[in-house]
């Protein structure tokens, strides 16, 4: 996926993951039980970020985000140090 945004310095552009609408029991979720998403894929990285790449699942801090629309998209702007973990 390309993005018409390109992040600097330590700057990742993301784009959030649907929330889960069914339990790993099978149970289905009601719309207002589905959480804000945590986890998002890495679209663009800026020159400076060293510890992810595009493609990468990664888990962040949910109130450290900027959110922009573009073009009917949603995207999440991520600084590297607000990103906790890379999902495997």
């Amino acid at each position: 996926m390309s993005t018409p945004l390109q992040p600097l310095a330590d700057y990742v552009v993301t784009v959030a993951e649907d929330p889960k609408t069914k339990t790993s029991s099978g149970l289905y979720l009601p719309d207002n039980a589905a959480e804000k998403p945590k986890t998002a894929k890495v679209i663009a990285v800026g020159k400076d970020v060293k510890q992810v790449k595009n493609g990468d699942r990664v888990v962040y801090k949910s109130y450290s985000t900027t959110e922009v629309k573009v073009d009917n998209l949603e995207y999440i702007l991520v600084k590297e140090e607000d990103i906790l973990a890379v999902v495997k």
